[in-house]
């Protein structure tokens, strides 16, 4: 199993800010020092350093007259130097979640959408949903790029109440700190990706090959935001956004390799082949081809159908169960286990029996897909 190094971000930004040898930092160093140490605790989810001089780690919430930035925040927050958006809500956490929520659409009408999406992937892969998510550093590392509700680095400027019912909050992001946070980010992900990528054809071509390429695209898609944040901020330090690669490209890698890989598919005890069939109609559309019994991957299946009698009861009863293991025939391990069973009754045994099989046709067609996207999670959405 491969390793992948856990969040380069603070060294790399830190090795960048202070420099090297014994000269002092210069006030410019220190002030974008300490931003880059907030937007790791943001995307951490740690405690925000309080800013030097000060044990406050929000901003107080003023009264009086209302303040000019309510209707225009670049009243007090310089267009050179800033973006900023307002929000509001009934108390101060909804207001600065709206402002915070109006900063992102700022950098595009899907960019919120963005975020969310990478957030929702994040928890599949901390529940472990795919081969590489197994190795902890990956796990960890995904879940610091991408578990994010706002941009990195932004934060809540003022925030004021109308003495009525109303917050008022506005958020900022400051574009000197951006400008050198967000291209240490995109090179630190893009490094990951690099390595996500660094294996052989044979690795490449298997489960944890596509695997790699669905966290690979996922790690794009969030270059791909702080790639529009660096083209609205204006120094991208030496960053071409336009030059990333999309997260769509790996994804198209990722589906081509599906493709190419049979899952082998071998049933015991089959009535007409049909439970065959079932499981053959949930692989095809999950996009994988069927393949024969030499498949490096392989669905095994056993039926099972038992009559049962009742006392005092003139009907046939027939118990069936389905036993599945998706295997890795490299190793023999069972990737996925699959296991359904039930009870069904007629007049006739040989009735029972074609209603039990029925039953289990509907069970694998309605609940083996979603197992399986489960597993395969990012590939099938």
């Amino acid at each position: 199993m491969f390793k992948v190094v856990s969040l380069v971000l603070i060294a790399g930004i830190m090795g960048t800010l202070v420099g090297c040898g014994s000269t002092p930092p210069s006030h410019a160093d220190a002030k974008a020092e300490a931003a880059a140490q907030a937007a790791v605790a943001e995307m951490t989810g740690e405690p925000r350093p309080a800013p030097s001089g000060s044990s406050a780690e929000k901003p107080p919430v003023r009264g009086g007259k209302e303040p000019a930035w309510v209707a225009d925040p670049y009243t007090a927050y310089s267009k050179n130097d800033y973006v900023a958006a307002v929000g509001y809500g009934s108390d101060r956490s909804i207001a600065e979640k709206s402002a915070l929520v109006s900063l992102t659409s700022v950098f595009g009408q899907n960019i919120k959408s963005q975020l969310d999406t990478l957030s929702g992937y994040s928890e599949s892969v901390t529940r472990g949903g795919t081969e590489v998510s197994k190795n902890s550093s990956v796990k960890n590392a995904i879940t610091i790029i991408v578990e994010m509700q706002s941009l990195v680095g932004a934060e809540i400027g003022e925030v004021w109440y109308d003495n009525k019912r109303t917050y008022y909050a506005v958020a900022i992001l400051e574009k000197a700190n951006a400008s050198t946070i967000y291209p240490d980010m995109i090179r630190s992900n893009q490094g990951m990706i690099d390595e996500l990528l660094a294996m052989s054809a044979q690795d490449k071509n298997s489960l944890e090959g596509y695997s790699r390429y669905q966290l690979a695209a996922i790690i794009a898609d969030a270059n791909e935001v702080y790639g529009k944040v660096l083209s609205m901020v204006g120094n991208t330090s030496n960053i071409v956004p336009a030059d990333l690669k999309t997260g769509n490209s790996y994804r198209l890698e990722a589906a081509n390799i599906v493709k190419n890989l049979p899952i082998g598919l071998v049933v015991t005890n089959d009535q007409s082949n049909r439970i065959e069939g079932a499981f053959a109609d949930v692989i095809y559309k999950a996009g994988f081809k069927s393949g024969g019994t030499n498949s490096r991957y392989m669905l095994r299946v056993k039926v099972t159908l038992d009559p049962v009698e009742y006392p005092n009861n003139t009907n046939k009863f027939a118990r069936w169960v389905v036993d599945a293991n998706l295997t890795d025939t490299v190793d023999n391990s069972i990737l996925l286990p699959f296991n359904i069973n039930g009870r069904e009754g007629h007049v006739t045994l040989s009735e029972a029996i074609n209603r039990a099989v029925a039953t289990a046709e509907k069970k694998i067609g309605d609940s083996y897909g979603g197992v399986l996207s489960g597993y395969f999670s990012a590939l099938l959405k």
